[in-house]
């Protein structure tokens, strides 16, 4: 008897770790339907990075950049590996919150305040409030709203988030780099409480911080409804500027601290989640609006192991990270490498929640299957940079129309200088030569055709349904 005794608490020794582990760490896929047709959820949560590229979080092969709450967020949910946004900032925001190409929505290039030269014809214009948002896309289900952060889709009153179909905003109307420090042209840059100026040129530091506690603070007041809560991050863009709890924390420099206190502001937010019981019944998406600025060398990001950065229509510039997790209808620990991009975020968040999605054409498609553990059928995706098009990728095949493009051709610290370069009529095969390095075009004359027909096609198809901006 006392050997039996003995051989069961072995068992149970080894056994009750195992137990703990899996309940801790399980994930359950459940009905994702059921729960949406609920009153309360699921909750959505967005959260978008500025610059910051392929190669910065440790899930994405960074050995530099500490990363372990968004590390866990992958192990747990799915992450992405052909996942895109657009070259540049305002682009991508619009594409990312309508679900359309940036074009189809008049919002082609970087928007700012007046400001410098290249402003001229970028400050008096935003995205159309008649365009259907995410956040109005929601208040068919009752939820509320808040975006939190970067906007940068026009800064007059009619674009800000409160007639985008926001209750609440606090944030910067543009980029953190558009201030009287950086160019006497600028005016001085207001952080906004919704529709209200609380301060001009905020200090930077603390930016970080306080978006956190804002959507802490918002989350808190809705635990009891559905939410969603967009917070767009002013960071990793420069000028880099990071609290003094993370200064030096990483030991790599100001962009890996940069990095470890986003993610530590992701830690703060889940585990508000889960002390509010909420966690299983919120979807989380992270992912970034281009790629890295490289030409601010050692403040900027990485693209892992892909071509060129912001700016360009080159592999560098557009994939970007993605994870998503919900422990109600995410897959744990699973990945996809089929191509989608910020356009299909609007609907498949439509199709999370059982909402209409908008009667005006869109350009995404819902990623929901790739939650399941399912997939896709295959879809081009248009690159377009300025408004013009420069490429597009199908399947294994990524087509560049000749364009010219920014190249950093020297570094040394934060300096460093840019060539303009020009590509010529370029085929890659991106899924054996992610690098962009082996022009197929000669080797592969139909197939080059073909794809630049394509693109012409849906250029001149696109110019004929292009919808107005709200300009003044």
């Amino acid at each position: 008897m006392n050997t039996l005794l003995i051989q069961c608490r072995k068992i149970y020794k080894f056994v009750l770790p195992v137990v703990i582990f899996l309940l801790t760490t399980f994930c359950y896929a459940g009905e994702a339907d059921s729960t949406a047709k609920k009153a309360n959820g699921p909750n959505i949560i967005l959260i978008l990075a500025d610059d910051l590229g392929f190669g910065d979080l440790g899930v994405y092969g960074s050995v530099k950049n500490q990363t372990p709450y968004l590390d866990q967020m992958a192990l747990k949910g799915l992450k992405l590996t052909n996942f895109y946004a657009y070259p540049v900032c305002s682009p991508s925001r619009a594409a990312l919150l309508t679900g359309c190409n940036p074009v189809r929505v008049n919002v082609p290039k970087v928007l700012a305040p007046e400001g410098p030269a290249w402003t001229h014809d970028r400050f008096n214009r935003g995205l159309n409030p008649s365009e259907l948002t995410i956040a109005e896309l929601l208040k068919q289900r009752n939820y509320a709203a808040a975006c939190v952060g970067k906007w940068h889709l026009g800064d007059d009153d009619r674009v800000l988030p409160l007639s985008q179909g926001f209750d609440e905003y606090f944030g910067l109307p543009y980029s953190n780099d558009m201030t009287p420090d950086n160019n006497i042209l600028w005016p001085d840059l207001p952080l906004l409480s919704n529709q209200k100026v609380v301060e001009y040129n905020p200090d930077q530091t603390n930016l970080t911080q306080r978006f956190t506690e804002v959507s802490l603070d918002f989350i808190e007041r809705n635990k009891s409804r559905p939410f969603f809560l967009y917070l767009a991050h002013a960071m990793p863009h420069v000028p880099l500027s990071v609290s003094r709890q993370f200064a030096g924390k990483s030991q790599h420099g100001i962009y890996s601290d940069v990095i470890t206190e986003m993610d530590a502001s992701v830690g703060r937010i889940m585990k508000k989640l889960e002390a509010l019981n909420i966690l299983d019944n919120t979807l989380i998406i992270f992912t970034s609006d281009n790629g890295p600025w490289l030409e601010f060398g050692s403040h900027a990001g990485s693209a892992g192991p892909f071509r060129e950065g912001k700016s360009t229509s080159f592999e560098g510039g557009v994939r970007v990270p993605f994870i998503a997790y919900w422990e109600r209808g995410i897959k744990c620990n699973s990945s996809s490498h089929q191509v989608s991009s910020l356009e299909d975020i609007l609907p498949t968040i439509a199709e999370v929640t059982v909402t209409k999605l908008p009667e005006r054409k869109i350009d995404g498609r819902s990623i929901f299957p790739l939650f399941r553990g399912g997939r896709i059928k295959d879809k081009p995706f248009y690159v377009f940079l300025n408004g013009q098009p420069q490429a597009v990728r199908l399947g294994p095949w990524k087509l560049h129309l000749p364009h010219k493009y920014k190249h950093v051709s020297y570094q040394d610290g934060e300096r460093t200088e840019v060539q303009t370069l020009k590509s010529d009529l370029a085929l890659y095969n991106i899924q054996d030569d992610p690098e962009e390095q082996y022009n197929l075009a000669e080797m592969y004359p139909e197939k080059t055709v073909a794809m630049r027909q394509m693109i012409l096609d849906y250029n001149k198809q696109l110019n004929k349904e292009i919808r107005p901006a709200l300009s003044w």
